[in-house]
């Protein structure tokens, strides 16, 4: 079969309990006849959750910074490595992966299906825009990985399947574009009790707002940001606690997937820790991440003034940065962190332990939250109004604009982590202030799976994705103190390569050319 379409109906359980997460409880079925699906409202709910089913994934948002400067992934079979060194190749899992028509082709029977219910009209609608939001989703994160992808809107035969071809990422866009203001007002600012975590009118206007930012449509950007500003949406007062599951689905979580322990579990939360607290340290913090992180005085640690001590390269420093990295000397667990040091449990070259020396705290700053950490019910943020925020301010600075709000909107960030507001004085011209918003949205949004797509926005991987890739220096820790005594150099973890005619897209599966001979290449593979 040249492409395996998927007609599976993937029921969702036909009942209803109290819990939050209750769309999530269900067991792919088909045991159901497409004719005998579509009797009642319930039959039409149960048919969109499985649209939900596999629409965005941890793996991927967590994988995702290890693409870029932001982090390395240590395993090469987790299928990260290479498209972080650029030596990714089209055979590679994870280049096949995420060329994925699953929910596209789940939402299309449901499109094609849905109006043959016998339900109320404002719920069938908002059903249809839940369902095309997830389309919209697939149709917007897939042109950004490999550009020009078939457009597909209706279910499709093997024939026809084998015969698509490559639709240009303008038009593909303005699919995307088209169907989230058509969607946007047809959906709810919120839901409550166990509708919680489906698709809302903020989800809708935030990725519009996403995308143009990306696409450099900064007037329209700035529209749909003030119109999601009085959504209701607030920063979540500590950062670390954000995303903490006692915490989830709160004001700031504008856009998540959805998970249950046990039914449909987050199973990869362990890969986070090193092997002295139980995990793999499958991802590993970059020092050039740790280093984009200011004093706690607003002050870069290349400014003479800043008080930066390398001696002393965590003290005084914004506190995002151990809210989301675990450097040597901090206390994680109950104890003092030692990745330097010989024969400790965590050292940087031993088995399951971070090459960098760092690992990441971002979703593990308690353990104790997680009765088993393979297996957890923590939600995954995709969008939180913070990104809206800061996309609100660069897409002001970008138009030229240097008002007092796109200042407020980057210390309202600023602030809530516990950091000084902008210094006017200094971030005082366009420039200054670009570099500020762009620095800003590489420490605030860290390890979330948006850095590789902001390095290729900006156009600069010649700058950030080629060459050596550090890690902490090596030295002591005071087992009682933490007391750090560091000597040499960083530790060495990779060279990278980068190709800016090829590696700002991934290459098109080579199974899928093998199966359709239509489908062209990406320049460079």
């Amino acid at each position: 079969m040249k492409r395996k379409i998927i007609y599976m109906l993937l029921l969702a359980g036909m009942t209803q309990s109290a819990c939050q997460k209750d769309f999530l409880n269900t067991k792919p079925t088909d045991t159901y006849a497409n004719g005998s699906l579509w009797k009642s409202a319930s039959d039409a709910q149960a048919a969109l959750n499985g649209c939900y089913a596999g629409w965005e994934g941890d793996y991927n948002l967590l994988y995702m910074d290890a693409a870029s400067d932001n982090s390395f992934s240590q395993w090469y079979w987790d299928n990260y490595q290479h498209i972080g060194n650029g030596t990714a190749s089209a055979s590679d899992n994870n280049t096949q992966n995420r060329w994925d028509y699953k929910t596209i082709q789940r939402v299309n029977w449901f499109m094609e299906n849905i109006d043959q219910t016998k339900m109320d009209d404002a719920l069938k609608l908002r059903f249809k825009s839940e369902a095309r939001f997830l389309r919209a989703y697939q149709y917007f994160t897939m042109t950004q990985l490999y550009g020009d992808v078939p457009l597909v809107t209706k279910t499709l035969t093997t024939d026809e399947a084998a015969k698509l071809t490559r639709t240009s990422v303008t038009a593909v866009r303005q699919f995307v574009y088209d169907e989230l203001k058509d969607i946007a007002p047809n959906l709810p600012v919120s839901y409550t009790g166990s509708d919680v975590g489906r698709i809302t009118q903020g989800a809708a206007l935030s990725l519009k707002a996403r995308m143009e930012l990306y696409d450099k449509k900064y007037a329209d950007c700035i529209t749909d940001c003030k119109t999601i500003m009085g959504l209701g949406y607030q920063l979540y007062p500590s950062y670390q606690d954000l995303f903490r599951i006692n915490y989830e689905n709160n004001s700031e979580v504008i856009l998540d997937v959805q998970y249950k322990a046990n039914d449909v579990p987050n199973g990869d939360i362990g890969i986070m820790p090193s092997s002295g607290f139980g995990g793999w340290a499958s991802l590993s913090p970059t020092q050039a991440l740790v280093d984009a992180y200011e004093m706690s005085n607003g002050k870069t640690i290349d400014d003479p003034t800043s008080g930066y001590d390398e001696n002393e390269p965590y003290k005084n420093r914004d506190p995002r940065l151990t809210a989301s990295v675990v450097c040597p000397g901090q206390k994680y667990e109950g104890v003092f962190y030692n990745s330097i040091e010989a024969g400790s449990a965590d050292y940087y070259n031993g088995n399951n332990n971070s090459p960098t020396g760092y690992i990441e705290k971002k979703f593990t700053a308690f353990l104790s939250d997680y009765p088993d950490m393979w297996n957890t019910g923590l939600n995954m943020i995709v969008i939180r109004y913070a990104e809206v925020l800061l996309t609100y301010a660069e897409a002001q600075i970008e138009s030229g604009v240097m008002d007092g709000t796109v200042y407020d909107a980057i210390d309202a960030v600023r602030v809530r982590a516990g950091m000084p507001k902008v210094d006017r004085t200094v971030y005082s011209s366009l420039d200054k202030l670009r570099t500020l918003v762009r620095r800003e949205r590489r420490v605030e949004l860290a390890l979330e799976g948006l850095r590789w797509y902001d390095v290729k926005r900006w156009q600069i991987g010649d700058d950030v994705r080629v060459g050596p890739v550090y890690g902490t220096r090596l030295g002591t820790v005071d087992k009682t103190t933490g007391a750090l005594s560091l000597t040499g150099n960083h530790v060495l973890v990779e060279q990278r390569l980068f190709n800016p005619k090829r590696d700002y897209l991934w290459p098109v599966p080579q199974k899928e050319i093998d199966l359709n001979k239509n489908l062209s290449q990406n320049p460079g593979y």
